[in-house]
């Protein structure tokens, strides 16, 4: 059985978490964010394989920057 990692972890600046959550929760059933470690700003956006390719457009284009971590 195939099992595909749909989680993507990214860091942004503290003060940009929490808009990144109203951001993701503002599209319905896309996602949902969670905070790994607030000092370094430090998240973890859980989707779906299916909705995955839709939250990597909106991460691309959000108004603060956001650099992706390679799952592990």
């Amino acid at each position: 059985m195939l099992i595909i990692n749909s989680d993507i972890y990214a860091r942004v600046a503290v003060q940009d978490i929490d808009m990144l959550t109203k951001i993701i929760e503002a599209y319905d059933h896309l996602g949902i964010v969670s905070t790994l470690n607030r000092q370094q700003g430090m998240v973890i956006i859980r989707g779906t394989v299916d909705t995955r390719p839709e939250l990597l457009k909106i991460l691309v284009n959000l108004p603060f920057p956001l650099e992706t971590i390679e799952n592990k």
